[in-house]
């Protein structure tokens, strides 16, 4: 059953117990596995990631079998539904027009004495997109990471997903691969698909950026080859936290609970509100819908461990209370959301308003719902075309304006004792006397 708590010193002690989830003791050790599974791949290449993907998928593959082939991409077309086809071309037209909407602009700006400044982006050369798949089907996901990745221009994007049943890959994340411009795709999941793309072997690419969420081992694997290539973020088990006062319609909080706590049992659903009928309303709800829910034994695991709705005294704590937690997923199902919105500093994606569920974000909105977790909100950002662009700065300075300037660089520079600094400067001053 979900809890109801009511003290405001233990809400807080839960909170960061559910904050801190991908940090306890249990995930230290699987830190020393993903470690192990990193060097062995960085070593071996294909022959490890054959290996780790019989030990943990249950999958034999051969080296031939890793990329998915051209007959199977054209194939998939005919595997899903004219329904589903139009689903995802709907949702990676909303996307792609979101994202358009935010590419980062050059700019050299030309000031006195021929001082020129800028700043120029370009893309990575190379990026490698993670799409889960162990217990669902993410076609939404292959849109939100790989459309950004298209519309920043990045040459080559590569894709690896775990291989199901058969070695097959659902048709559906096929069919949104290629709607977004992907071909190159490989099946092969977990931390050893994330070392692949770090390393690079025999048959998948090295990159130099990897995106895309996944289990907590995938999230590791990504904090642990990060400096050797670029993450995204670090996106582990979701969460959300919903706040609501008496106008918001308790069926539907429960709803949007079950709907982020059926994707994993480290999911974390938060109920934050001041009306006791409220939280009472929903606990029920939650109850009854596990009933029959098809995803009962994971949604019920989530729901028990890192369940939670919390009583507060006023909507003022449960703003605090948000940003010391720094959610995934914020909604605000209250009478007045547009006032509390100035108030959330850290949150990654907010849903305003009762008519506003989380989903519509995660399929439609355009926005990506790949975005930082377990507090990660207050110093890192959703993915986006900025993800995959980096900036080069541009400077030129004229002689007239270096001889303004040599008088401070000889400071600084002698203060720091860098003498040769100095004299980059004032030799191209003297030489040009």
């Amino acid at each position: 059953m979900l809890r109801i708590m009511n003290q405001q010193a233990e809400v807080k002690a839960e909170l960061q117990r559910i904050c801190d989830r991908t940090n306890d003791e249990l995930v230290v050790h699987k830190e020393a596995t993903v470690w192990e599974v990193l060097q062995a791949v960085k070593r071996q290449g294909d022959q490890a990631v054959l290996y780790y993907t019989e030990e943990f998928d249950n999958q034999t593959l051969h080296a031939e079998d890793l990329r998915v082939t051209a007959s199977e991409l054209d194939g998939a077309y005919q595997q899903i539904s004219p329904e589903l086809l139009s689903a995802i071309r709907l949702a990676s037209n909303q996307i792609e027009s979101f994202h358009r909407q935010r590419i980062p602009k050059s700019w050299v700006h030309f000031g006195d004495d021929d001082v020129v400044l800028g700043k120029r982006y370009t893309p990575v050369d190379k990026a490698g997109l993670y799409i889960p798949g162990s217990r669902s089907t993410y076609p939404s996901t292959v849109l939100m990471n790989a459309i950004p990745a298209k519309v920043a221009g990045v040459p080559q994007v590569v894709m690896v997903t775990p291989p199901g049943i058969g070695k097959a890959i659902h048709p559906a994340v096929l069919v949104a691969a290629q709607e977004a411009g992907i071909k190159e795709i490989y099946r092969v999941g977990g931390a050893q698909a994330i070392a692949a793309l770090a390393y690079g072997t025999q048959t998948i690419p090295k990159v130099n950026l990897i995106v895309g969420p996944g289990n907590i081992y995938v999230t590791l694997a990504k904090k642990l080859v990060y400096g050797l290539v670029g993450v995204d973020c670090l996106s582990g088990p979701g969460e959300v936290i919903i706040m609501a006062d008496e106008t918001a319609d308790p069926l539907h909080v429960a709803t949007d609970l079950l709907a982020q706590a059926e994707k994993d049992p480290m999911a974390a659903a938060i109920l934050l509100t001041k009306d006791v009928k409220l939280a009472k309303d929903v606990q029920s709800s939650v109850s009854r819908q596990l009933v029959n829910h098809p995803k009962s034994s994971l949604t019920e695991k989530a729901i028990a461990h890192y369940g939670l709705i919390a009583i507060v005294e006023s909507l003022a704590i449960a703003v605090r209370f948000v940003n010391e937690f720094a959610p995934q997923h914020l909604q605000l199902q209250t009478e007045r959301p547009w006032e509390l919105l100035p108030l959330i500093r850290h949150a990654g994606a907010i849903s305003i308003g009762h008519s506003t569920p989380g989903v519509v974000g995660e399929y439609v909105a355009g926005p990506s719902q790949t975005l930082p977790t377990s507090g990660n909100c207050r110093y890192a950002s959703p993915l986006g075309v900025e993800t995959f662009l980096k900036h080069s700065s541009i400077i030129q300075y004229s002689n007239p304006a270096l001889t303004k300037v040599v008088d401070t660089i000889d400071a600084l520079a002698y203060s720091e004792g860098f003498s040769s600094h100095s004299d980059s400067v004032k030799r191209r001053l003297s030489t040009d006397e």
